[in-house]
């Protein structure tokens, strides 16, 4: 490490520059030796340009640099010097593009320094340089004037495409595509960063036609002028990989690979996919559904684009900024009016139709007095910042999540404890009854959620060794999907209890009330519940076995690894399990014989596929839970009929199928 040091060119990316490779030659450099056309553009050249700006941007989100991606681009350095007004257009647009796409990430605020670097290393994206980086007022293009510049051009496109030859007109038609893909993508854009009520059909409509034009593109993007082969420029013309060399800090150098063109298009293409799925959370009107649909967005994993979209299309502002305006009003002086929080009013429809409690019932005897309002109000307002956070940790990359979702059960264990006080004040309704935990179910179903999500990340990014997960899946098994399971019903029954108690009910809503609303959910956390409590007892035979390799015991401790795990599971409810607690309840298994082991493993796996058989419209999850069950029931039966006893050769866990619950594969 003594060896780094400023301008040493193994450890100074500035000093690549320097290594015997010709002097990179800026905008005006390579337009007067000839090497920059500005005017007279072939539409092969002007697509291969494109082209290979698309592959820039996606390389800037994938986590590389603006100074080693979009900004070797050296039209892009002075636009409004380029004669040809096609790609002058595109280049304007391009900067507002990255603005646009700048201002939505920094505004959802669920990056890290691997996602996304939003520097921009004295370029102006919200403006257009004409000379260097130096800003010029009257250059300023507002995005209707910009909006404008692309649709002009592709009227002229168009126009060309109709008056020449076949292969002519598919070249037109080819460059036209492009900008029109530009124009509605930047359209998109604005309208998902600024959303307002009216532009839901606009912005479907808008990515529609993106992905259209996608189809055209990627179908065309042979035409365009190609990379040379070895070569680190991503076009022969028009771009400079070592030009932004000297911006760069003074740290190791960083090779930047620019996305070859073919999977930049994918990915753009599938892009433009997810962000149209990511609209249908505008229809979401409930947070538990909502929720659902966040997590099972990122399980998809998701770019950061697409991620922080989904997080303004939420809730506007973020929930990153939701959350912090929450924790001000908190802390504001008693008597001093505290401004409104429209996801107040999302919590609070949320604890409504989740347990119906009688202090959010209208003309309740629990909700008429003003010390419980107060209380409630308070209790709803301290909500805010959990509930934004944990939407908003639903929108990191799925490694930063898992980091997150420990902290974050932190402050859901301090909100146990206020859920339980107004609870205690408020939940016994009328009459002076026993009170009724409803605040504190809805918080210990979230709990309980978090905690799962938070030991089945851990198997997902393969956290965990295989001679761990005995006592990972008897966690999941045992105690937390019993307790989910055991929420669910308290919360059917609460929300039952209060339907009882309003005897002015119409016969419509008798009916609607008889339906059970968590029937479904309930019935995962069942299968879930047998899948972990097949795989616990799988792990178990194998260790009785000798199946399973286990650390020298000179440099392991068990107990310290357990505590290791489950540390961030310290909440009030449900009540953290202890390593001596897990030894005592789980020492009989030790003495049992294997082949009950399996046997018992394939019954779970069995009742599993039984109750996923039930299902009437299987989506992709349990369909893949399916396979698994199935394949593990046959693996155990195999086993508990002796194949293999001998052997001490260690199964495979194979994640293919499913992130979290592998098939089990003998060798």
């Amino acid at each position: 490490m003594s060896a780094i040091e400023m301008m040493d060119p193994k450890m100074d990316a500035g000093m690549l520059c320097n290594r015997g490779n010709p002097k990179p030659l800026n905008f005006q450099q390579a337009v007067a030796c000839g090497k920059l056309k500005i005017d007279e553009l072939e539409p092969h050249e002007l697509i291969g340009i494109i082209d290979a700006t698309m592959a820039c941007i996606v390389s800037w989100l994938e986590g590389h640099s603006l100074a080693q991606t979009v900004f070797t681009n050296l039209y892009l350095h002075q636009p409004h010097s380029v004669i040809n007004k096609t790609l002058k257009a595109y280049c304007i647009a391009v900067y507002k593009l990255l603005d646009c796409i700048r201002e939505c990430i920094n505004k959802a605020q669920v990056f890290e320094e691997e996602d996304f670097l939003p520097m921009g290393y004295g370029y102006r994206l919200g403006s257009n340089p004409q000379s260097g980086n130096t800003y010029d007022a009257s250059l300023e293009v507002s995005e209707q004037k910009c909006v404008a510049l692309l649709r002009e051009q592709e009227e002229e496109l168009n126009k060309k495409a109709k008056s020449f030859d076949d292969e002519t007109n598919n070249l037109w038609t080819a460059l036209a595509a492009r900008i029109r893909f530009t124009r509605m993508f930047y359209q998109a854009l604005l309208l998902i960063t600024k959303r307002d009520s009216q532009s839901s059909a606009d912005c479907v409509a808008l990515l529609n036609g993106c992905s259209e034009m996608m189809k055209v593109i990627i179908k065309t993007s042979g035409k365009g002028t190609q990379p040379v082969e070895n070569s680190d420029s991503p076009n022969p013309m028009g771009f400079e990989p070592m030009i932004n060399q000297r911006l760069l800090p003074p740290t190791f150098p960083r090779y930047t690979r620019i996305k070859p063109r073919h999977e930049a298009l994918q990915y753009f293409d599938e892009l433009v996919a997810r962000l149209r799925h990511a609209w249908k959370i505008t229809s979401c009107t409930n947070f538990h559904v909502a929720l659902d649909f966040f997590m099972e967005f990122s399980r998809q994993r998701a770019c950061i684009l697409s991620r922080s979209a989904l997080q303004l299309l939420y809730l506007s502002p973020s929930p990153a900024t939701t959350a912090s305006l929450a924790q001000s009003a908190i802390n504001m002086p008693p008597g001093q009016t505290r401004p409104a929080h429209p996801f107040v009013e999302i919590l609070r429809e949320s604890i409504r139709s989740f347990v119906n409690p009688p202090a959010l019932t209208p003309k309740s005897p629990a909700a008429s007095s003003p010390q419980a309002r107060e209380f409630v109000e308070n209790f709803l307002l301290r909500c805010v910042r959990p509930f934004a956070v944990l939407v908003q940790v639903c929108g990191y990359n799925r490694a930063r999540q898992r980091d997150k979702l420990a902290l974050l059960l932190d402050e859901f264990a301090a909100l146990q404890e206020e859920a339980e006080s107004v609870d205690a004040l408020v939940g016994g309704g009328c009459g002076g009854g026993a009170p009724r935990a409803c605040f504190g179910t809805w918080v210990l179903y979230h709990v309980l959620r978090v905690m799962i999500a938070y030991l089945l990340a851990g198997l997902e990014l393969e956290l965990y060794s295989v001679h761990e997960y005995h006592y990972i899946f008897w966690y999941l098994y045992e105690f937390l999907y019993g307790w989910l399971l055991s929420a669910l019903g308290r919360a059917e029954g609460l929300a039952g209890e209060a339907a009882r108690r309003d005897s002015r009910r119409s016969a419509a809503r008798k009916q609607k009330r008889r339906t059970r609303p968590y029937a479904r959910e309930a019935l995962m956390c069942q299968v879930l519940q047998n899948m972990c409590g097949g795989y616990y007892k799988a792990m178990v035979a194998f260790k009785l076995q000798g199946k399973i390799r286990q650390p020298d015991s000179e440099f392991d401790n068990e107990a310290v690894r357990y505590k290791y795990r489950f540390a961030p599971l310290s909440v009030l409810t449900p009540p953290q399990v202890h390593y001596h607690e897990f030894c005592e309840m789980t020492q009989p298994a030790k003495y049992e014989n294997p082949v009950m082991h399996y046997l018992g493993g394939c019954k779970h796996f069995q009742q599993a596929r039984t109750l996923l058989e039930t299902i009437t419209a299987p989506d992709q999850e349990v369909t893949d839970l399916l396979k698994v069950a199935k394949t593990n029931f046959v693996v155990l039966k195999v086993l508990a009929g002796g194949h293999k006893r001998e052997s001490t050769t260690p199964p495979e866990f194979d994640f293919s199928v499913h992130r979290n619950f592998p098939i089990i594969k003998l060798v």
